[in-house]
Order: C-alpha cells, then sequence, then structure tokens
C-alpha cells in the first residue's frame, strides 16, 4: 500500500527523513550540505535541466527541513528557484483563434493589448494586458483562456500572485496557512516549515537530562492515516519514538466541546475556533465579526494546557495534519502549551529516520475520549459535538449550525451572515475540504480517511462527552 499521494510528497518525505537522521545521530551540522547527495546520487538529474539545480533546490527543501527562513513569520514558504516550470499566469489566446475577421476581442479591449498577425491570429500583449478579462468573454470560439497555476487555483482566499521573475509569491496578509497550495503545487516549490528539529531536540534531552518528559499528542485525523499499519502499531510507534505518553487531542475536543456549548448558550451566536486557518480568515476578512469567534482555545492547545497543569516540567508535542497548527503554536496564548508541532508526513519521516517499522509492533490503543471528540476530524463533527454538549447540559436552546467544507464554503457563509441573510447560530468553519481529514500534512487524502475516522469513533467506550471527561482529575 503507498504511503503517499503524490511523489512530490515523496520527496518532501525522503529530506525530513535524512534531516532526522542526521539530528538523531548528532550529525546535522557537519552533513547538511551532503544530504541532498543523499537524495538524488549520482550525476543524472532526474528532474531538472541539470544536477547543479537539482542539488540547489534540495539544499533549499533542506534549509526548510530545518526550520526555515527565521525572519518570515509565515509557516508556508517558496522555493523560487524551484518555481520557475509553470507557464505563466494570465489570459492566452490558445490554438483554438481561427482568425476571424469580427476582432471582437480587439474592439472589447480598452488597453491595445490585442493585435494580430499575418493570418489574422490574435496575440496578447501582457505589457499592456490588465487581467480583466472582456477578450475572453465575447471571443465566439472561446479560444481565450485564463491560465492559472496549481497554486492560485488551490488558493482560494487569493494570496498568491506571480513576481516578475515568474515564480510565486505570497501575501501574508491574506494567508490563512492552510498549505493547500502546498499539497496542489507539481513541483513541490511551496512547502511548510517542518520544526521536527525541535521535536527531536525535546526528546534527546529529556532522554540524557531525564528533567522532563515529552508527551505526544494525536490529532484524531490519525486514524485515517499510516493505512499499512494498523492504529495501535501507530501509536506504539510514537512510544518507540521516546515520547514518554501519547494523548488523544480528542479529548481535549470533549473539553472544547463541552465549553463551547456553554459559552454558545450564554452568547447566542458563536464561530468555532478549533480550525486556527478558518479563525485566521475570519479575523482577516470579518475584523468586525471577530468576537464571534469562540474564546475557547482549541483541542490542541486545550489539552496541552491540561497535561502542563498536571506535570509543570511536560514537553508537548502536537502530531497532526494541520500545518496551519504550527502557526497556531506559535500564538503568545498557545506558546506557553505546545512546545512544537509535527504534520503526519513528519511522521512518518521521524519513524523512518530511526528505522522503525511501525508493522512489526504490538498495538498500543488509546481509548480516553468520546465518539463526539473523535468526530472533529471531519466536517461536521464539530457541530454534532456541540449538538451533543446542549443536550447533556439539558437546557433549552436550539442549535442553529452550519458546517462550512473547505474555505469557499466558509467564504459564503460568513458573507451571508455578516448580512444577515441566513438564521444560523453557530458556524463550524474549516478550511480544508472535508475538515482536519483533508489537512496539507496527510499521507493520503480522501473519503476512506473519513470513513476510518468514523470506524474509529465508534470504537470508544464512553458513549457521551460527560463520561469522557468524567475521568479527567
Amino acid at each position: 500500500m503507498r504511503k503517499f499521494d503524490t511523489k512530490v510528497q515523496h520527496l518532501k518525505y525522503k529530506v525530513l527523513r535524512e534531516v532526522a537522521r542526521h539530528a538523531w545521530n548528532d550529525t546535522l551540522l557537519e552533513n547538511v550540505l551532503d544530504i541532498p547527495k543523499e537524495i538524488v546520487p549520482g550525476k543524472t538529474p532526474t528532474m531538472r535541466c541539470c544536477v547543479y539545480k537539482e542539488r540547489a533546490i534540495l539544499s533549499e527543501r533542506v534549509r526548510i527541513a530545518m526550520g526555515g527562513n527565521k525572519d518570515n513569520p509565515n509557516v508556508i514558504e517558496v522555493i523560487d528557484i524551484a518555481c520557475d516550470e509553470c507557464p505563466a499566469a494570465g489570459y492566452e489566446v490558445t490554438s483554438s483563434c481561427r482568425g476571424c475577421l469580427a476582432h471582437r476581442c480587439e474592439d472589447v479591449c480598452k488597453f491595445g493589448a490585442i493585435s494580430f498577425d499575418h493570418n489574422h491570429v490574435a496575440h496578447i500583449d501582457k505589457s499592456k494586458c490588465v487581467e480583466c478579462g472582456a477578450c475572453a468573454k465575447v471571443c465566439p470560439y472561446s479560444a481565450i483562456v485564463n491560465r492559472k497555476r496549481p497554486c492560485q487555483i488551490a488558493c482560494k482566499v487569493k494570496a498568491i500572485s506571480i513576481t516578475k521573475d515568474n515564480s510565486a509569491q505570497i501575501d501574508d496578509n491574506k494567508c490563512i496557512g492552510c498549505g493547500a497550495c502546498v499539497y496542489q503545487c507539481p513541483f513541490g516549490a511551496i512547502t511548510d516549515k517542518s520544526y521536527i528539529l525541535d521535536a527531536i531536540d525535546l526528546i534527546k534531552k529529556s532522554e540524557n537530562n531525564k528533567k522532563y518528559k515529552v508527551y505526544a499528542m494525536v490529532a484524531p485525523a490519525i486514524s485515517g492515516q499510516f493505512n499499512y499499519a494498523k492504529a495501535g502499531q501507530v501509536i506504539k510507534g510514537l512510544r518507540e519514538l521516546g515520547f514518554f505518553e501519547v494523548w488523544e487531542a480528542a479529548l481535549g475536543a470533549d473539553m472544547v466541546a463541552q465549553a463551547e456549548s456553554e459559552e454558545l448558550m450564554e452568547k447566542g451566536f458563536l464561530t468555532s475556533s478549533c480550525c486556527p486557518a478558518f479563525v485566521d480568515f475570519v479575523k482577516k476578512n470579518y475584523p468586525s465579526m471577530a468576537d464571534n469567534v469562540s474564546n475557547n482555545l482549541s483541542p490542541m492547545a486545550t489539552l496541552a494546557k491540561y497535561i502542563k497543569g498536571k506535570d509543570s516540567s511536560a514537553k508537548v508535542v502536537f502530531i497532526g495534519p494541520c500545518t496551519a497548527k504550527k502557526a497556531e503554536a506559535q500564538q503568545e496564548k498557545v506558546k506557553p502549551y505546545v512546545d512544537s508541532v509535527v504534520t503526519f508526513e513528519e511522521l512518518q519521516a521521524l519513524f523512518d529516520s530511526r528505522d522503525i517499522d511501525i508493522t512489526t509492533l504490538e498495538e498500543e490503543e488509546l481509548d480516553s475520549a468520546s465518539y463526539f471528540g473523535r468526530i472533529f476530524a471531519r466536517c461536521g463533527g464539530l457541530a454534532d459535538a456541540v449538538k451533543e454538549g446542549i443536550a447533556e447540559s439539558n437546557k433549552d436552546f436550539e442549535l442553529k449550525a452550519v458546517s462550512c467544507d473547505g474555505i469557499e464554503a466558509c467564504k459564503v457563509t460568513m458573507l451571508k451572515k455578516s448580512k444577515n441573510l441566513i438564521d444560523v447560530n453557530f458556524i463550524e468553519g474549516m478550511a480544508c475540504s472535508g475538515g482536519c481529514i483533508g489537512g496539507a500534512g496527510c499521507l493520503t487524502h480522501g473519503e476512506i480517511n473519513r470513513k476510518k475516522v468514523e470506524e474509529q469513533a465508534k470504537k470508544s467506550s464512553a458513549k457521551t462527552i460527560a463520561e469522557s471527561l468524567s475521568s479527567l482529575d
């Protein structure tokens, strides 16, 4: 069974694996320049014009695997040298142009950007074109098309533009860190910074000085990942990596569901705070509604806070599908509780960097969260959990919830609510399609992930949120 959806993911994994391997062995600094040679041996380029460019790009991948540009606050970075193979974006005349005599495209263009060759075939002067699209609308053959790069298509908040050097650039004022561009870029030229070195450093120091313990917190979406092994073997693998204990972030989801349902009944209208990309979207695009975002920390931060309340010396590493969680962990209100964030992609690299074959391990099950906490991983799960929280409170409150599947749905719902066009009192915002199961840091994507999350949720011994939380001190 394949571990990854794409070859780009596999290349990224190989870089992460080698960086991690050197970090475990304390050979990272002296051997960092040799890592590209280990990944692409020999003198024959496999993807680029020459082996020298390929190694230059791989060196950039290594840099980002080691934490990236410290001066750039965004967790998403562009590797400029790798971002030059996509065609220039914008309107282009295709071979469907018949060289007609009408020349409607020329007539409608107010900027003189349309010209014709000796065969009457239209051409667009990019120095004059303003990308208005008027020419495309009037062409009777639909011969003028708007070419957009995969990253631009993937980015629904329009944070990506193209520079004069033909590479993508990210507008941090618009970017929400969802990582959609990372997953869709065919060349891996856009990628998320990795903080696996922080996680490795925490584990190594805990093993050496015994002054603190490192706790792993796994997102409920993990049940749809590592499909070549059993879920319990993944948990055992985390122990083998050196984590003292493994906790379900779904338990934090139970805590949030109970608190958020109470907050909703008190305030009368609320938008969810669990998806950091959605929260960032609301704050950047609907600042007047920012006060309606739930005051509760996300399940990740909520449970990490609880763990550190029990063990003040604890270090917590969150493992999940989300690139935006890396940015959330840097927020002042979250930083005291979460010490590092690792994606499922990066966890696979960590396993293999220590030659841990999880398929050979015994199973170690987790069973601390309820069904409702575990279904936070898929779109609609949060709303279902809030509904359960209201029911368990025995209070008279009618929930009118809408679950937004993907950032486009979030945009539509927030716009309607801002104009009082919809009668809802709770908005569940999920930036990724399908919810957390569609996160950019997943090994694999697809409907099977939703089914596995649902199956794992039904295995929970706690049938209610209250029953789950009764085990807490």
